[in-house]
């Protein structure tokens, strides 16, 4: 099993954490937030080094317009230790954040080991790969998958000329409504056999 390695990219926050919002500060260092879909009310403290920062635009703005003037998450700040961005209350954030992940299997070239592609949301494959893409849109996109009962089918290849079908959502409404993904047991098993036929390797991330 491959381990889920954060890139520091931010993509998370800015896109489903703009429905994070502060209710009310508690201490100069602890709030209630909102996760709006949700309606989830939720307690977090703050690090250190992003306090003073985010409550002066709490105090300007007041309760559920703190960081309104910016794109995602009121706690993503830019990353004081190097590239990318940080996550002001990463101890203490809330569930949706803590099961989220970027992606959820690796693809490699069985001979070299290299990595040819991220497989993200529920079926969509990134790569630049394009006999891995062909593979993935002839053998194994329109393999039925459990969650495609639940919610719209994400089929999805980023190579450059394929069409794309975005199925962002899905994945995310997903960990929203508490769906894991242990019961796609049988699809990535399946995967893996149409991909070890081909000469690649599936590692699903733990």
């Amino acid at each position: 099993m491959a381990k889920f390695d954060c890139d520091w990219c931010g993509k998370c926050c800015v896109s489903f954490g703009e429905f994070i919002k502060i209710e009310r500060q508690l201490t100069e260092r602890d709030y209630y937030c909102r996760y709006g879909i949700t309606d989830e009310i939720f307690p977090v403290h703050v690090q250190p080094e992003f306090a003073d920062e985010i409550e002066e635009e709490f105090t300007e703005s007041g309760p559920n317009e703190a960081g309104s003037a910016r794109k995602g998450c009121v706690f993503m700040r830019k990353n004081p230790d190097g590239k990318g961005f940080a996550c002001a209350i990463y101890p203490t954030r809330p569930s949706i954040c803590r099961e989220f992940e970027c992606y959820r299997m690796l693809i490699h070239h069985q001979p070299s080991g290299e990595m040819r592609g991220k497989v993200i949301g529920i079926n969509e494959l990134r790569t630049h790969d394009e006999i891995l893409a062909a593979i993935w849109n002839d053998k194994i996109a329109h393999l039925p998958h459990p969650f495609n009962g639940h919610h719209a089918p994400a089929e999805h290849t980023h190579v450059p000329g394929t069409p794309s079908t975005h199925g962002h959502d899905s994945h995310i409404l997903a960990h929203i409504n508490d769906l894991a993904h242990g019961d796609d047991e049988e699809w990535v098993s399946s995967v893996s056999t149409v991909l070890a036929a081909h000469g690649y390797h599936a590692d699903p991330v733990e």
